[in-house]
């Protein structure tokens, strides 16, 4: 499971920082920062938020199908 690359990829390609995804979602640019080298995961509850943020699907976030 590579969720923190897929994270930071499209972060990047929605033009965010990492404060401002934090600032987004009501966390600490800190837990991004984990988040996009593996070190911790996202909460499950926040998977639904990243993926409406991002307008992709959880699919997506966890890369389960084979778009990019």
């Amino acid at each position: 499971m590579n969720i923190g690359c897929n994270i930071k990829r499209l972060r990047k390609k929605n033009g965010l920082t990492q404060l401002q995804l934090a600032e987004k979602i009501s966390i600490s640019p800190q837990a991004i920062s984990k988040w996009e080298r593996n070190v911790n995961f996202p909460d499950i509850t926040l998977l639904p938020v990243l993926a409406d943020l991002f307008n992709c699907s959880i699919d997506e976030l966890f890369r389960l199908n084979d778009r990019d």
